[in-house]
């Protein structure tokens, strides 16, 4: 990229960006997709330390020791009752959306993280693991509202040529946290048997900065005007988050889209499901979603330590070359923040796909020739680098955002609540279902995700439409020729 080419990207990137906005976005995304991102990460350094300290709580209170299988059900049940609450927390978007807002929905969510929070740091001192696996499925559900509140607020308080870049805050926030929470579960920093609780209890933190920081910020303008019906206030907020009061056009694009949602008051679940303009924009958000958790990224993940002792790597240096992993996730992240305004959702989409299709076949022949080709290993971690790569250009971030681009105010908190359970039934899924092929099928499970990242590329190239510089008018017309034209979903 040439120096030209760089400097204009990066003046689309700031042109409407100020600091009013800038906070407005950091209140949001690091008090809500930090949670996120933390609670994603943060279990997997100290998982030893919390089974040994189950099976001495067990001992204590029955005078014997938990099974292999005793230990392996406790330890999946608070794996898996994660996502069991992000399901629950994800179909509740649209009722806390449309009742209390989309900011008053993101600080009232903060109750779930407080709470969740004193349950992990009491745990040990209580000897309950049950206040764990309660800790975990509530904070679940805080994760779950925060994966459909904070995309949609990020989305309504940006500016069209913003819309993308902002909406991919979310995910890096996320990105940025899961790489600090490897780090805080150091053994060296927080990942002793003294001070897990601790490490878990830290989730309190980024909910206490939003109710501090939040606050501050005005309410969603779009909310303001088409839920609320409140003109003046919702043109006060917009200027505010503007920091100028040169705001007429956008008023005129929101008051057009309020007229259009009182043809339709409110989108039904029903609703949505049978009328073919609003069916195939929540299709292609569901698949978008599945896409993110289905391409293999969390097999990857499972496999790169495996990849990394099978070259050689002593324990501290495959902890290294994972906090490497997680490092590149962050900058890949942050460059697909300016990319994406750039080259178009659906193109950065369909060029993450491609390259993971690529990868993850490459990587399970390096994973069936490892013990013959001695070199093939460090072939390998580079491939487990490429895969996260590529995950963080497209797949990573698009799909929480896409979701609110594809839908009018009126119907976008019930689309959220589905694209965003599905999301997240998809992870439970995953993480239920990839032990056991694993240890079925071995390195052949990677095949399974080729299939699927093939399905994903094909339905993306056809169905998906570009949003980026589109207003949700243009948006929604082009799904009402797709509905009553030749194509449909």
């Amino acid at each position: 990229m040439g120096k030209d080419e760089y400097s204009i990207t990066l003046k689309e990137f700031v042109k409407g960006l100020n600091p009013r906005l800038a906070f407005a976005i950091s209140a949001a995304a690091f008090g809500s997709a930090f949670q996120h991102g933390y609670n994603l990460g943060v279990v997997n350094a100290p998982l030893t330390l919390i089974e040994n300290w189950m099976n001495a709580t067990t001992y204590d209170r029955t005078e014997m020791h938990l099974t292999d299988a005793g230990a392996t059900v406790l330890i999946s049940i608070m794996v898996s009752i994660y996502c069991i609450g992000g399901m629950i927390g994800g179909a509740l978007t649209g009722f806390f959306a449309d009742r209390f807002g989309r900011k008053g929905g993101l600080l009232l969510n903060n109750i779930f993280a407080i709470v969740a929070a004193v349950l992990f740091g009491f745990c040990k001192m209580a000897s309950s693991y049950e206040m764990l696996i309660a800790g975990r499925f509530v904070i679940g559900i805080n994760n779950g509202l925060n994966a459909g509140l904070c995309p949609m607020y990020l989305s309504e308080i940006a500016p069209v040529n913003l819309r993308g870049a902002i909406g991919t805050a979310y995910q890096l926030v996320l990105t940025i946290s899961i790489l600090l929470s490897q780090i805080m579960g150091l053994e060296s920093i927080l990942g002793t048997e003294d001070l897990w609780p601790i490490l878990l209890a830290l989730t309190g933190l980024p909910a206490i900065f939003q109710l501090i920081a939040l606050p501050v910020c005005p309410e969603s303008p779009k909310y303001i005007l088409i839920n609320k019906d409140e003109p003046v206030a919702a043109q006060r907020a917009l200027t505010w988050l503007r920091d100028t009061t040169n705001v007429q056009e956008e008023m005129g694009e929101m008051r057009n889209e309020a007229e259009a949602s009182k043809l339709v008051p409110s989108v039904s679940m029903r609703e949505i499901v049978t009328n073919p303009t609003l069916r195939i924009p929540l299709v292609i958000s569901m698949m978008m979603m599945m896409a993110q958790q289905l391409s293999g990224i969390n097999a990857v993940i499972f496999f790169s330590t495996k990849i990394y002792e099978s070259a050689g790597l002593s324990e501290e240096a495959s902890l290294n070359a994972t906090i490497a992993m997680g490092t590149m996730n962050v900058l890949m992240t942050f460059a697909s923040l300016v990319m994406v305004e750039r080259f178009g959702r659906k193109t950065l989409m369909l060029a993450g796909l491609s390259g993971m299709v690529i990868d993850v076949f490459l990587l399970f022949i390096c994973l069936l020739l490892k013990d013959t080709v001695e070199w093939i290993s460090y072939l390998s971690i580079f491939l487990v680098i490429f895969f996260v790569v590529m995950f963080a250009t497209g797949p990573g971030s698009i799909p929480w955002f896409f979701v609110t681009e594809l839908f009018a105010q009126n119907a976008r908190p019930t689309a959220s609540s589905i694209a965003v359970a599905i999301n997240w039934t998809a992870a439970f899924f995953v993480g239920l279902g990839f032990l056991p092929l694993q240890e079925l099928t071995g390195p052949y499970v990677f095949l399974i995700f080729v299939g699927l990242l093939i399905c994903f590329i094909v339905f993306t190239w056809f169905k998906v439409p570009e949003t980026k510089g589109r207003s949700i008018d243009e948006i929604t017309a082009i799904f009402k020729q797709s509905a009553y034209g030749a194509n449909s979903v």
